[in-house]
């Protein structure tokens, strides 16, 4: 059932408030975190693991069982193989609203069908809406999205602003500044490396605000990862180019970054035609990076899973046409050697893959030399938060902070930390700067403003630009 668009019965008023209930939407390329959050609930901190909802920001289309899900529909798909996905954000934006708006409907509203906590009981009259958008967003996206907020979806309230604004007010992830961060307020200096499904940005924010002039965007994230993979995988053992959910399985179960990339090179190079081997120059296994990975029938094995390489069981097995797995049933096995750290080594260098582009150590250090001060640089080297999806793999924290060390004098500190929920960590920046009502009252353009002012002088609003 289609949800029918607000009609307003009685004139709106630019002096009436903004709902106090809100709505804080971090619309991510690969999913939405939601949730609310509201200034009277003051007995408790909010909590991103129970208060807000991760949900896929896509339209799957399955080409085994002919149907399509839509958002959080894509939990009751039971075969993830050969999904095709079309993602209403891209490259960061919103194209689609089409797509998102059918995402945002069976995500955000009541949705007849749907079972109980699959959906937010909103009623966009009675709630602001805390939107993020990537940075340096075109105007012509920000009125797009200004449009189906209000004129739409008839949210009372909105505040548009990016994702890593909105990080200034999570809990910092270092513990001597973990206590002096109260919520409701930004920290004085933060600077956010996120790592997303499409792009990595790299932004500096003095006192919760962005310094554009310093941002920076890497054309690399999560999905570059994936496709990488993909090919790597395709090139040496079999075609798995239509198999994105399941390539993505296997890049967040098997893949790190390397600390040491040629050496890990050399532990899985299996030699020449005249000079094999199984083990590295001073004698070690290569064992503990290639791996087995057990493919999904989805039928028996609903997600794929990781073991140890037992190369002699394999090949025997094979041979005998008998099975690897408990009872004898006969398992689909995927060797993943060096792919496992060279397809996330393009984070660091794009030129692998063709990009005329620094890596991330190169990109963070172009943000920080525009900054006008050195001192004003080594704050910001001393809170350096990477969140994102892609940041979940292992090493990169410590590969970012090794890099960044050696560029630096060794007397400027150093600090990098993921934060304790990457994904999720925008979220919480956003619903513990809701409980603050002066703040809110500050940055929320009323439904009644955007009708009475226009939306040029909304869009100069979340800008900085015009006062309250």
């Amino acid at each position: 059932m289609a949800r029918q668009k607000p009609t307003t019965t009685t004139p709106l008023s630019s002096s009436a408030p903004a709902p106090n209930r809100t709505l804080i939407l971090d619309n991510g390329a690969h999913t939405l975190k939601a949730g609310f959050s509201t200034p009277t609930t003051t007995d408790r901190e909010p909590n991103a693991a129970t208060d807000s909802h991760t949900i896929p920001n896509t339209i799957a289309r399955s080409h085994r069982d002919k149907r399509t899900y839509i958002g959080p529909e894509l939990a009751d798909c039971a075969d993830f193989g050969e999904l095709a996905f079309r993602r209403p954000v891209e490259r960061g934006y919103i194209v689609n609203w089409e797509s998102e708006k059918a995402v945002w409907e069976r995500s955000l509203f009541g949705f007849e069908g749907r079972g109980e906590g699959a959906v937010l009981a909103c009623e966009p009259q009675e709630t602001s809406l805390v939107l993020t958008e990537a940075p340096n967003a075109p105007a012509v996206l920000q009125r797009n999205a200004d449009e189906m907020v209000f004129e739409e979806f008839g949210f009372g309230g909105l505040f548009r602003t990016t994702a890593p604004a909105l990080c200034a007010y999570a809990p910092s992830p270092f513990p001597s500044t973990a206590s002096s961060s109260p919520s409701g307020l930004p920290l004085e200096c933060l600077l956010v490396i996120d790592a997303g499904h499409s792009h990595t940005t790299i932004t500096p924010l003095y006192h919760g605000r962005p310094l554009h002039t310093a941002c920076r965007r890497l054309e690399v994230g999560g999905k570059t990862i994936t496709n990488q993979l993909k090919e790597l995988i395709s090139q040496r053992t079999f075609d798995v180019r239509r198999e994105d959910w399941l390539v993505g399985e296997i890049k967040e179960d098997v893949c790190y970054v390397s600390q040491s990339f040629n050496q890990d090179l050399e532990k899985v190079w299996r030699g020449g035609r005249y000079d094999q081997r199984s083990s590295t120059n001073d004698g070690s296994s290569n064992n503990d990076i290639v791996v087995d990975y057990v493919l999904p029938d989805y039928e028996t094995i609903k997600r794929g899973y990781p073991r140890p390489h037992d190369a002699g069981v394999n090949v025997r097995n094979r041979a005998l046409g008998i099975g690897t797995g408990a009872g004898g049933r006969r398992e689909h096995i995927l060797t993943i050697g060096n792919e496992r750290f060279v397809a996330p080594e393009i984070l660091f260098t794009p030129s692998d893959i063709g990009m005329q582009s620094e890596g991330l150590c190169g990109t963070v250090l172009q943000a920080l030399n525009t900054l006008p001060s050195a001192a004003l640089r080594e704050a910001f080297l001393a809170n350096v938060v990477v969140v994102g999806g892609a940041s979940l793999m292992p090493g990169l924290v410590g590969r970012l902070e090794a890099e960044l060390r050696s560029t630096v004098d060794e007397a400027v500190l150093v600090r990098v930390a993921r934060a304790g929920d990457p994904v999720k960590y925008a979220w919480l920046g956003g619903a513990r700067m809701a409980r603050n009502e002066e703040v809110m009252r500050e940055v929320v353009v009323t439904r009644g403003e955007y009708f009475e002012q226009g939306d040029l002088w909304v869009r100069r609003k979340f800008a900085g630009k015009v006062g309250r």
